[in-house]
């Protein structure tokens, strides 16, 4: 084994070991408090100034342990923003189409909620003025924790530099230093529930 296939294999480590520890303690946040963090996250995305001017926003539909995003998504369509969902490929790339109201939304792999709309391709990410992002942890610089299976990281890719990315994460999850390797994507905010919003890097 070469140095960099190395450095790779203890990157992943130290990636496993942080996500079943964030895991371990998100496992013991009960519903009333995904709740509530998730009503605390919407009116603080709400509030941003990026949000207000943005046409298009890119969001996703909570699974789990992580904050309840339906009232956010539901509140960005009710104000008349266009959002995008995202709908999971096979590869575990990110296709996207539009919600329509809480009755656009089927059972999906691995227990999402996806929209039943005409998918539009993984591009129509970039048509997105802002984008919502699910992280398990984010540091000061912009790195981000997903749970590793890469989707976010391509789909971030296609988004242009100057458009906002906003992590939404829990009040103990901003850590100084999350692991990353070149592909890993940075976001640009993180919104939690008490805190609220910080900009990163």
């Amino acid at each position: 084994m070469d140095r960099t296939d190395h450095d790779e294999v203890a990157l992943r480590s130290r990636k496993v070991a942080l996500r079943r520890q964030l895991a371990a303690r998100r496992s013991r946040t009960g519903d009333p408090q995904r709740a509530a963090s998730g009503r605390s996250l919407r009116d603080a995305v709400l509030s941003l100034p990026e949000i207000q001017m943005a046409g298009t926003v890119a969001a996703y539909m909570s699974v789990g342990t992580e904050p309840d995003t339906r009232g956010l998504v539901y509140a960005l369509w009710k104000r008349g923003t266009y959002v995008l969902l995202p709908v999971l490929l096979p590869d575990y790339d990110l296709d996207w189409a539009s919600y329509e109201g809480p009755d656009s939304l089927a059972a999906g792999p691995h227990g999402l909620l996806q929209p039943t709309e005409a998918p539009r391709g993984v591009s129509a990410v970039t048509s997105a003025d802002l984008v919502i992002v699910p992280a398990l942890a984010v540091d000061h610089d912009g790195r981000r924790l997903g749970r590793g299976g890469g989707s976010y990281d391509r789909a971030l890719a296609r988004v242009g530099p100057a458009v906002p990315t906003v992590a939404l994460i829990y009040d103990d999850e901003l850590l100084d230093e999350v692991p990353a390797g070149r592909l890993d994507q940075r976001v640009r905010m993180a919104a939690r529930p008490r805190q609220g919003i910080i900009r990163l890097r």
